[in-house]
Parts: structure tokens; C-alpha cells; sequence
């Protein structure tokens, strides 16, 4: 079964499609999960997607939290921290050790996260991965 999965709290793809203009959020058929634990089953379940789009900051918690402190400091690290929920990041990093584990190609991913530094940690992790596997 070939699926594209969609990890964000509050947001459809059609929302993202407007303010990010990729039609791939409007034209695309998603399967929407709205937290960590709901990407990690869907994907032990179901097998690795086609596409995945992440959202960094996935419950109030983190969304509070970011913006409380000038929009310059992510959560800290669920395990480190006071927060129930975890962080988008950590579902890439779980996707990357789901890959090494199972031997599995990463799939194409996408980041519509709005958080900036958010982002740019998810990209940063999962593009460091697939540098290493080029060596």
C-alpha cells in the first residue's frame, strides 16, 4: 500500500498548501496522524510511506513554549523536560533508526513545520542521514 503520512496537531495539508504554495499538499492523498505516537503506530502498521511531511512542534506544550521564550528556543528534548508529548524532531529520529533497523531507504520527506528552528533541526537530521549513507 503505497500512502503519503502528514504529522501535524492542528493542521490539514490543504493549510499548508496556502501558505507554502507546494501543490503537493493540495493534490496529494494523506493520511493524517496528530502525534508522535499515532506516526510511530501508523508506520509499524502500515510500512514506511511514500512521503512524509512533518510538523515540528506537535501540542500546545511546544507551541507555548516556543513563543514564550522570543521564538528562539524549541522544546527541550521530551525526556529532559516537563512536556507529555513528543516533538516532531523525534519522530524523524525515529524514523531513522526504523530505517537502519528494518534496512528500509528513508522516504522522501517534506517539513511544513512553522517553527524555524524546528524545521531546520528536522532537515538537518534527516539530511545529515543521508549524507552519511553516501560514504
Amino acid at each position: 500500500m503505497s500512502y503519503n503520512l502528514f504529522l501535524d496537531d492542528l493542521r490539514e495539508p490543504i493549510h499548508v498548501f496556502k501558505y507554502t504554495g507546494d501543490s503537493d499538499y493540495a493534490e496529494k492523498q494523506w493520511v493524517i496522524v496528530r502525534n508522535y505516537a499515532e506516526f510511530v503506530s501508523y508506520i509499524e502498521v502500515n510500512g514506511l510511506p511514500e512521503l512524509v511531511s512533518f510538523d515540528n512542534d506537535l501540542g500546545l506544550e511546544h507551541t507555548r513554549y516556543f513563543f514564550e521564550n522570543g521564538g528562539h528556543e524549541n522544546p527541550p528534548d521530551p525526556s529532559k523536560g516537563n512536556f507529555v508529548e513528543k516533538t516532531g524532531y523525534e519522530a524523524s529520529k525515529w524514523l531513522v533508526d526504523f530505517c537502519i533497523d528494518n534496512k528500509l531507504e528513508l522516504p522522501k520527506y517534506k517539513v511544513h513545520s512553522k517553527n524555524p528552528i524546528g524545521k531546520l533541526n528536522i532537515e538537518t537530521y534527516l539530511g545529515n542521514y543521508l549524507k552519511q549513507l553516501e560514504k
